[in-house]
């Protein structure tokens, strides 16, 4: 049982949204709390740093609430660690009482279709990870399809088209680091085009991001007129949401204007389902997709009829998945670990304490699945939180609750790690390399040099 005249001592495994917001749960509890944050990467904020456009500064604001957990004490920033690598469940049992993942999600979901595997065809949280600067990827992209297609609907879809269609010079006042900038600047995409399988009541924009693609001086945002359709189940969804109601409004405001001039075209087609890539030498020359229509419940049946469109690259933004993570179980359909209401299951069929792993939690994607905006996981993280401070007295308790402990076994088994104060050097280091230029900042890709920026300064 935990010791209840010392502070709950908690890890949380990813200092991304869904781990901060789980860190501020558990500050907000009248229970006296010790959390330790770690993360696999040198600097913190996980999807925000790495998986939001950098022309999104609005999104990127939810840093300075994030900043504001992580600089309460009772919060210890452990980054550059890999979790199952660096440190494993069975080593942090013993220096916390409960541990939670928020691991989120950075891989693509499959797209099972003929041609997939060509070059040309990409995932697109690759090519998020290469224009958000991620240490862990090229520092290239292939830039050199003049025609490109984007299959999904969501805000990454968006995101990636949008990154495509405009200039290196229009993205060069965001943080993006040189090789992006350098990359994006022989980018020769002219024709950009996003393919939904069903109808614009059925998009996952959201109206704000969807408004800002026309936002853009070099962007012609085209609609065709004979996309624009709703069954009984599209208005029942454009009535009772305000949300869907603005993305179908606006869709069809686009698709009844005169197409204007601006150099770049960017397509939203509807009602077009993927079915095959093209190639020929290995290389993506096309894309057949077949007309859709809708069945009334707001899905749609296939038509019969093919088109096929002349693209020399596709990137399928159909979602993300995560990772399996070690010593937990996982279900790989879902890409999530099996939990209730966070609490890891262990077995759905069992009764009593075998039914859940001890002392073991999950928050954010890796519980829910990537669905939702950030701010959703605000109430991922109080439901399991929760449950663990339910939990609580049934704890077997940390053998090496003191906060040394942990740090001790990194040092002994020669683990470098980032720390919170470090984030602040490299944070005030990326600013000084934009300010010559008139940039909030310059984003650091290196590793080595986010380490070294991090460190403090020898004597």
């Amino acid at each position: 049982m935990t010791d209840q005249t010392r502070p709950l001592r908690v890890a949380i495994v990813g200092a991304g949204p869904a781990g901060i917001y789980a860190a501020d749960a558990l500050m907000k509890s009248d229970v006296t709390i010790s959390i330790d944050l770690f993360e696999r990467m040198p600097a913190p904020f996980g999807l925000i740093r790495y998986g939001v456009a950098p022309d999104h500064p609005r999104i990127k604001g939810i840093v300075n609430a994030l900043h504001k957990v992580l600089d309460k004490p009772e919060v210890r920033l452990l980054g550059n660690i890999d979790y199952g690598t660096d440190i494993t469940l069975e080593d942090m049992r013993r220096f916390y009482d409960a541990v939670i993942f928020s691991t989120g999600a950075n891989a693509d979901r499959a797209l099972e279709i003929p041609g997939i595997e060509l070059d040309g065809s990409f995932g697109a949280a690759d090519f998020v990870s290469w224009y958000d600067g991620h240490p862990d990827v090229p520092r290239s992209w292939p830039l050199e399809a003049e025609k490109v297609a984007v299959l999904g609907v969501g805000n990454v879809a968006l995101d990636v088209a949008r990154v495509l269609a405009k200039t290196g010079d229009e993205l060069l006042a965001t943080e993006i680091p040189p090789n992006v900038y350098s990359g994006l600047k022989e980018n020769k995409a002219v024709e950009v085009h996003v393919f939904g399988r069903r109808g614009p009541a059925q998009a996952k924009f959201t109206p704000l991001e969807l408004r800002e693609l026309d936002h853009s001086p070099t962007i012609e945002v085209i609609v065709d007129p004979e996309d624009i359709d709703y069954d009984e189940a599209s208005e029942a969804a454009r009535r009772h949401s305000k949300q869907v109601d603005m993305v179908a409004n606006t869709l069809q405001d686009w698709a009844i204007r005169d197409v204007g001039h601006r150099p770049h075209k960017l397509f939203l087609h509807f009602f077009e389902s993927p079915t095959e890539i093209f190639g020929e030498d290995g290389k993506v020359t096309g894309l057949r997709t077949e007309r859709t229509e809708l069945d009334g419940t707001g899905n749609v049946r296939g038509t019969g009829k093919f088109n096929e469109w002349d693209v020399q690259a596709v990137y399928r933004a159909v979602g993300y998945l995560s990772q399996n993570i070690p010593s937990l179980p996982f279900d790989e359909q879902a890409g999530t670990v099996p939990n209730e209401a966070g609490r890891v299951l262990l077995d759905e069929n069992a009764e009593g304490p075998g039914r859940f792993m001890n002392a073991t939690y999950v928050t954010g994607w890796i519980k829910r699945g990537p669905i939702g905006l950030i701010g959703h996981t605000k109430g991922d993280a109080n439901e399991t939180i929760a449950c663990l401070l339910d939990d609580r007295e049934s704890f077997a308790g940390a053998s090496e609750p003191d906060t040394q402990s942990v740090v001790d076994f990194l040092e002994a088994n020669k683990v470098p790690y980032t720390t919170w104060d470090g984030w602040y050097r490299l944070d005030a280091h990326e600013r000084s390399l934009g300010e010559p230029e008139g940039r909030e900042r310059v984003k650091v890709v290196e590793r080595d040099e986010m380490f070294r920026a991090s460190e403090p300064h020898k004597a």
